[in-house]
């Protein structure tokens, strides 16, 4: 009856353990790249809920004059390069109301810069009332530049006339931390490029 030998047992175990510490590390990694890869997919998912939020605000925007908390008279739709103003201030439709509560179905929207979270505030009534607390939609925002189209060219700012209360498009160009430069172009009602 023959045996190993004390080298072979040795060499054997250390095979063993190279397998082994090789198979440790890649789980490691593959548990660290499930991480990376969550916490990306996360942000995303959060970009892609406010890129759709904005579009569905400014697809209803509607020609509606409002009054601030100090009773000032705003245009339909203000926003741009404005110090101090909010990125894009409106009215917009379809406020859902599933309570049928005592309230209008037109909502007035406040999209801010505020460090480097971009915000969203509403009214709960389109004169006179104080903006809601706000909602961060994205955090990690660099800058925004924003520009409206009318009249066959785009403009850095908006303040509506009578005549023409509303843009036929705008254009939001964000920069984030994570994702670099995107762009979203919004037809707004009645908006023909």
């Amino acid at each position: 009856m023959k045996g190993f030998t004390l080298v072979e047992m040795m060499v054997a175990l250390l095979v063993f353990a190279l397998l082994s510490a090789a198979g440790v590390a890649a789980l490691g990694f593959a548990a660290d790249n499930r991480e990376v890869v969550g916490r990306r997919m996360e942000a995303l998912a959060r970009l892609q809920s406010a890129r759709a939020l904005i579009k569905s605000d400014l697809e209803q925007a509607a020609d509606r004059r409002t009054r601030a908390e100090g009773g000032v008279s705003t245009a339909a739709l203000t926003g741009g390069a404005v110090a101090g103003a909010p990125l894009l201030g409106f009215v917009r439709r379809g406020w859902d109301n599933p309570d049928a509560a005592p309230r209008p179905s037109l909502q007035y929207v406040e999209y801010r810069l505020v460090g480097d979270r971009l915000e969203r505030r509403v009214r709960r009534a389109l004169d006179g009332a104080n903006l809601d607390e706000p909602q961060v939609l994205l955090d990690g925002v660099e800058g925004v530049e924003v520009a409206f189209y009318a009249d066959g060219q785009w403009a850095p700012a908006w303040a509506g006339t009578p005549l023409r209360p509303l843009p036929q498009a705008v254009r939001l160009d964000v920069r984030t931390a994570t994702f670099g430069d995107i762009r979203q172009l919004v037809l707004l009602p009645g908006g023909v490029l």
